[in-house]
């Protein structure tokens, strides 16, 4: 057995331990346990892990290493995203900086492109979630263009589309002039930008006058088919059914009423212009309007323009239009405006609302199944708030639209014949057959492909095999339990339910943990124009203050906003980020993960979670130490278990019960800090010293188990720390397994559990506590042992003492301990009160009055502090009158202890007054 280092190294051990767990298949479901299973939410195969993976996947990953290790069969499905519109304009800028477009390659070849760039660079985030300490199952990895997936996603595509669930029409749409596509609402950032509201006069046909109309987009009044106001708005009641001179055009308008305006906005009087506005496109309907679409794909003004803007790019025809409006003497007045702005989260182009031919999916009879999954408890959301958000989307559910115009993807399984019919089916020979189609009649694919989140909603079924009836599928579906935030609840959440229900009558899960998101220390999200990005890797790995400038500031266009994100870089980082190793970040990932629906990060934590490793190290070093050498006495069942044996193995108990409990609740933050209590406070801070006092043969082989248990209780957190440390442990306390992610997670045993041993060694803190309590605010040497004089106290006060005097000495540094007598009087002393123990250290020769008295100051303060709160507590009849009796009685008793604690800190306090001490 070699010896552990003295210091700890992260990076000397995390990656050996890795490949050692891949390359031994550990992570391959074993055993016969009860299935458990999580799906990887498949990341942008394009993509780098960013803060919000690290968070999310650590917790997926302290799930399944419990579960490994409490028996379950476990499968942690792993696989990645082909993420049409990111991974294709990847590829597209690579080419445009060779002077070359997509269409210069034409479709099939600019697609192979893609499937090289795959292969070359689409493995970076699987290394970093090795580097993260993921236990996926790499021999099933997936991708959600593997041919099985695809046959899965046409499968899906036909059935729907046979059932009459998928239909082509013309509806609006987010449309990126740039991209040249349809993208979801979940690629759309609105961020509230600087604007104008231009306020435009709508002359009235047939009589003098006009109606005012206010607008953020004045160029889209060429597109306008209406103006409405409220049916019961007063002042234009007259005016409803007449009709407008639409400006710069030779059209007219009609003046209808609808309940969709807001009188109070404005004028109250709102144009109506279906093709470009979402909410105008629903009350066009409602009118019978035929929307009138004014832009090219590229949002250039197209023919249905007048002439005089035709060809214009939309930008340039606001100005000429404002222009023209104001010469024409047809603007009110101009105000600065507020607005939020709908940009493309992958061009940053403003996004137009665009009418275009898309396929379309009905949602609303997939819906109602999935509803009634959550509410009858088949899925159980948590926090169980996140139901409500859940139920406000479904039951307001609309069509999805599921074509994207891009050629990287799904290509949408159907074909056109000559005359525009379509059929649908695998393969072109597929439709033939299906449809009885001849050879020679020629058929056209669809050139569009499918969102991406519609190969995402099949994945907790389609990645195990389905439609095939495999051994996984059978084995691991439905699911357990998924991982997600709540930002993506309606568009992958929602319908990975509304899919599995559909295709495989069985939920896709039967749990959702909904995280909070990650945001910087100060609440703020993290964005690359904020500057404020961490990388997790660089968490891990530490990186340098230069380095870490140089990364936030890469690729920004703006020299002041690069110049703002320098300066605060430098001011949060001036040394750079420290090298803090996977296991830290672990731990403080789980340390935050609470119920909330926001999560602070500050890096300054991780820190406290280094330091927590290191003292694990230290403590196993300890251990090591006094045990290497002792195997055979190992071996044997100790004769005797000391006091603190017994007490620490009693402690061990019920942090096993709690960690179980809390794992079980998906509460992270109280699993981490419950293993931090014990691990820090108890094993290391208290037993560890205990045992400097009496190491004997019991007291040796409690150490060892313990901590072997300790190390197995903290795996799923910190697998690195805690495999090599358990390497070195295994063999001492008797373990023969290769791994200890292998090994069986401890479980409670109430026959180690020793309540007086727990009740005499509290004591004994609380005795040490508060002594040590007193020479550490009287600055008093560590090394000067002091004499301690003892008063009143009960039966079990003074059997604890006289049994445990020595450990208290040692411990509390103190060179005797006397009882005084009944009618003796202590001399001037510091004093502290453990129940109706009364402890003093007599001041001569160490205290100093003035401090001693603000010390006393300070503990009436708290205690009359103490004394208030329980005082307004017992006064309160909704408590004194409705909490149960037992808990009144206690908060009484409770107030009674402090009181007569309060008066005898003032008596301390005018003994110490009357008296002249020299310090």
């Amino acid at each position: 057995m070699t010896s552990m280092e003295k210091v700890y190294n992260p990076h000397s051990i995390e990656q050996h331990w890795y490949q050692t767990w891949e390359s031994q298949g550990y992570f391959v479901p074993q055993g016969n346990g009860h299935p458990y299973c999580i799906m990887l939410p498949p990341p942008n195969v394009t993509g780098s892990l960013h803060m919000g993976h690290g968070f999310g996947f650590t917790l997926m990953d302290v799930l399944i290493r419990y579960h490994r290790m409490c028996g379950d069969k476990t499968l942690w499905q792993a696989g990645t995203d082909h993420a049409g519109i990111a991974t294709q304009m990847v590829v597209e800028r690579k080419l445009n900086r060779e002077g070359k477009t997509r269409h210069d390659l034409g479709r099939e070849a600019f697609v192979e492109k893609i499937w090289e760039w795959k292969q070359e660079s689409g493995g970076n985030i699987s290394r970093q979630l090795r580097r993260l300490g993921a236990s996926l199952d790499w021999s099933r990895e997936r991708f959600t263009l593997d041919e099985e997936l695809s046959h899965a996603v046409r499968e899906v595509f036909i059935r729907l589309y046979e059932d009459g669930l998928i239909y082509r029409g013309e509806r609006l749409v987010n449309w990126d002039p740039m991209l040249l596509t349809a993208i979801s609402d979940l690629e759309v950032i609105n961020e509230e930008e600087d604007g104008k509201l231009w306020h435009i006069r709508y002359p009235l046909v047939d009589t003098s006058g006009y109606v005012i109309v206010a607008t953020t987009r004045p160029e889209t009044l060429l597109g306008d088919v209406a103006v409405a106001v409220h049916p019961d708005d007063e002042r234009y009641q007259s005016l409803i059914g007449k009709h407008v001179k639409l400006p710069l055009t030779d059209r007219t308008i009609p003046i209808i009423a609808d309940n969709y305006v807001d009188p109070l906005f404005g004028t109250g009087c709102v144009k109506i212009t279906p093709a470009h506005d979402f909410n105008d496109y629903a009350v066009g309907m409602r009118h019978g309007f035929t929307p009138l679409n004014i832009f090219t794909p590229t949002a250039h003004l197209n023919e249905n323009a007048p002439k005089a803007y035709q060809g214009m790019e939309r930008f340039h025809a606001r100005e000429k239009i404002v222009h023209d409006l104001s010469a024409a003497g047809l603007i009110e007045k101009i105000d600065a405006h507020k607005l939020k702005v709908p940009r493309g989260e992958k061009t940053g182009v403003i996004i137009e609302p665009y009418l275009t031919k898309q396929w379309f999916l009905r949602m609303k009879p997939l819906a109602e199944p999935a509803i009634h999954a959550v509410e009858t408890g088949k899925i159980k959301f948590i926090p169980e708030n996140w139901n409500k958000t859940y139920f406000q989307w479904m039951n307001n559910i609309e069509d999805w639209c599921i074509s994207r115009q891009l050629w990287w993807g799904h290509r949408i399984p159907v074909w056109y014949d000559a005359e525009g019919k379509s059929y649908v089916g695998h393969n072109e020979q597929d439709v033939r057959q299906r449809y009885h189609l001849t050879q020679d009649l020629p058929l056209t694919q669809d050139e569009d492909v499918l969102d991406t989140w519609f190969s995402s909603a099949l994945w907790p079924f389609s990645s195990l095999g389905w439609p095939k009836q495999t051994e996984a599928f059978t084995t691991f579906f439905p699911t357990n339990v998924l991982i997600t935030g709540f930002d993506i609840i309606f568009f992958w959440v929602a319908r990975m339910i509304m899919m599995s229900l559909k295709f495989t009558g069985h939920v896709p899960f039967r749990e959702i943990y909904i995280t909070g998101l990650i945001r910087d220390n100060e609440g703020q999200k993290m964005s690359k124009s904020k500057g404020n990005v961490l990388d997790p890797i660089d968490l891990i790995d530490g990186i340098s203050l230069e380095a870490l400038v140089k990364k936030r500031t890469y690729g920004l266009m703006q020299p002041q906003m690069a110049e703002r994100i320098e300066k605060n870089t430098r001011k949060d980082f001036p040394e750079g980020i420290p090298s803090y190793g996977t296991d830290a970040l672990r731990f403080t990932f789980c340390s935050v993960a609470s119920y909330t629906r926001e999560i602070r990060f500050d890096v300054n934590r991780l820190g406290g979670y280094r330091n927590f490793c290191n003292k694990l190290w230290n403590a196993s070093r300890y251990v090591l130490m006094n045990t290497e050498g002792q195997e055979a006495d190992l071996k044997q069942q100790p004769p005797s278990l000391s006091l603190a044996d017994r007490w620490i193995l009693s402690r061990l108990q019920n942090t096993i019960s709690e960690a179980h409990a809390a794992l079980q609740h998906y509460r992270y933050d109280l699993f981490a800090q419950v293993l931090y209590d014990f691990t820090w406070n108890e094993f290391c801070d208290w037993y560890l010293e205990l045992t400097k006092v009496d190491l004997s043969a019991g007291t040796r082989h409690t150490l060892i188990y313990v901590l072997e248990m300790l190390l197995r209780l903290l795996h799923p957190l910190m697998p690195f720390i805690t495999e090599e440390i358990w390497q070195r442990i295994a063999p001492l306390a008797g373990k023969t397994g290769k791994s200890i992610m292998l090994e069986p997670y401890p479980q409670a045993d109430e026959k180690q559990t020793d309540a007086a041993a727990i009740r005499e060694l509290e004591w004994m803190k609380q005795v040490i506590i508060a002594i040590r309590t007193i020479r550490s605010e009287m600055n008093v040497p560590p090394g000067k042992a002091l004499p301690v004089l003892l008063r009143k106290g009960s039966k079990v006060d003074r059997e604890n003492m006289e049994q445990h005097q020595p450990m208290v000495s040692r411990l509390a540094k103190l060179e005797s301990i006397r009882w005084l007598q009944a009618d003796e009087t202590p001399p001037p002393s510091a004093t502290a009160f453990v129940g109706e123990l009364e402890i003093f250290l007599p001041m001569a020769g160490f205290i100093n009055k003035e401090e001693e008295t603000a010390r006393l100051n300070r503990e009436m303060a708290k205690l009359q502090k103490d004394l208030q709160f329980i005082e307004a507590k017992l006064q309160n009849p909704n408590f004194a009158d409705k909490a149960p009796a037992e808990v009144v009685a206690k908060e009484r008793s409770k107030f009674e202890e402090l009181k007569v604690t309060l008066s005898k800190l003032e008596g301390q306090l005018k003994q110490l007054a009357a008296l002249t001490i020299k310090p």
